[in-house]
């Protein structure tokens, strides 16, 4: 059966059992952004070490003519202001995950999801590129560092090339494209891990240079 981008990943075993350790002194935000129904609440549940918090509705009639459904028809269900779940880094540091709504008439809380980010994570569905467009655009307006991670489905589609999706997408060569299943836990970790390497390659000269080697 094919996979559908609205698809609820199911809860890591350690999700609603992780307390927050009594350590921990730092807090790191990323947001997780992209087009409707690309499967941004499926990545933050596929990985949080808590149950998510989700602010998934019904859909209802009151979308009709304003949400774009084509290439999600089966989905039942749209979240209306964010997804939050969290990752221990270590003792010390937590990662905190926000995925932003998708429809357009929700765009105007990014905004806000965006401060004091670290970086953010763009997901994209290769049948939809062009609903990409707009969380690149905020997020050069913001100048927030980013990484592109395309969300594959099942499915009898040709599937395109990284290549093919970093020109589709104008992408720069410095920033980093990787392919993913949101709905599997260690490959929505290998995509935050590469945001962090990403990070870290931005704001460490020595990093850098080393990567330039």
């Amino acid at each position: 059966m094919d996979s559908k981008p609205s698809d609820r990943a199911p809860a890591p075993a350690t999700a609603g059992g992780v307390p927050l350790r009594s350590s921990v002194r730092d807090a790191l935000k990323i947001v997780i952004v992209g087009g409707f129904g690309v499967g941004k609440t499926t990545m933050v549940g596929s990985i949080s070490e808590i149950r998510p918090l989700s602010t998934e509705e019904v859909m209802t009639k009151a979308g009709v003519g304003i949400d774009d459904p084509s290439g999600v028809d089966d989905k039942r269900t749209t979240t209306v202001a964010f997804d939050f779940g969290r990752i221990s880094l270590d003792a010390h540091r937590v990662l905190y995950l926000f995925g932003a709504p998708g429809q357009q008439r929700f765009w105007f809380i990014w905004d806000q999801l965006f401060s004091g980010s670290l970086g953010a994570v763009v997901l994209v569905d290769t049948r939809r590129l062009e609903e990409s467009f707009y969380p690149l655009d905020r997020l050069e307006h913001h100048k927030m560092p980013f990484v592109v991670a395309v969300n594959r489905f099942e499915g009898p589609e040709p599937r395109p090339s990284l290549d093919l999706v970093r020109d589709a997408l104008s992408l720069p060569d410095g920033v980093p494209l990787v392919d993913c299943d949101a709905r599997q836990r260690e490959s929505s970790k290998s995509v935050l891990i590469t945001l962090v390497r990403h990070l870290t390659t931005l704001h460490d000269p020595a990093a850098l240079q080393e990567a330039a080697q």
